[in-house]
């Protein structure tokens, strides 16, 4: 009997506008089951970039930590991201969120000049040294990007996203509704999901898509 293939998911907050998306974080773990796979889930132990009110956009005050708001959507079942050890798991994937752009690097701030946490670059690099495949979605291989120089990857159609892709090395393709971008020389698989004006079908199409094609990968 085969063994089970695990994935971990990296998420980075809880909400779209200053942690993971949820739509996302949540029908990508759906997606890992429905594919008889199981799943763990990481995220940074630090206080996040921002607080903002998600019924009213606004900057709120206050501190909030990345792994404590990511455990609302994991259920609790989560572990700090420098406990991820990439010889462990079968593939790794990143859900979107403005998160990523904020708590996982300073994307949303300093566009191409961003910079990466250090815990993230190195989950990265593990992964593409363990020679295990890398799933991102939405913002996420923007991430990517900033990290394998070269990659290909997809966000849609958004030109200043993608203006940033590209000054910072990245090959970006352009793509709709559930099209995918695989880089097989870092075994990458991204897909655009909410950088398009999606809906949530959609969104559990493309989030079972690119686990499929990361299970393709292994």
């Amino acid at each position: 009997m085969n063994k089970q293939k695990r994935f971990a998911v990296i998420l980075s907050g809880c909400g779209v506008f200053d942690g993971a998306e949820i739509h996302e974080a949540t029908l990508t773990l759906l997606a890992i089951a429905k594919a008889g796979c199981s799943y763990e889930c990481f995220a940074p132990d630090k206080e996040q970039a921002q607080i903002i009110n998600h019924l009213t956009g606004k900057l709120m005050s206050g501190e909030r930590n990345v792994l404590v708001e990511s455990a609302r959507i994991s259920r609790g079942r989560i572990e700090p991201l420098n406990l991820f050890e990439p010889e462990k798991f079968d593939a790794v994937i990143f859900p979107g969120g403005f998160g990523v752009a904020k708590n996982l690097c300073t994307l949303a701030f300093d566009g191409s000049e961003c910079t990466v946490d250090p815990e993230v670059e190195l989950a990265v690099i593990a992964s593409v040294e363990a020679k295990i495949p890398i799933g991102a979605l939405c913002i996420a291989p923007a991430l990517i990007a900033k990290i394998l120089p070269g990659a290909e990857v997809t966000i849609g159609k958004d030109p200043d996203t993608i203006s940033a892709i590209e000054k910072m090395g990245g090959v970006h393709h352009v793509t709709g509704y559930g099209e995918l971008i695989i880089d097989e020389k870092y075994k990458l698989v991204t897909s655009p999901c909410y950088m398009l004006d999606a809906h949530i079908l959609q969104i559990a199409e493309e989030t079972q898509n690119v686990v499929d094609e990361l299970i393709n990968l292994m």
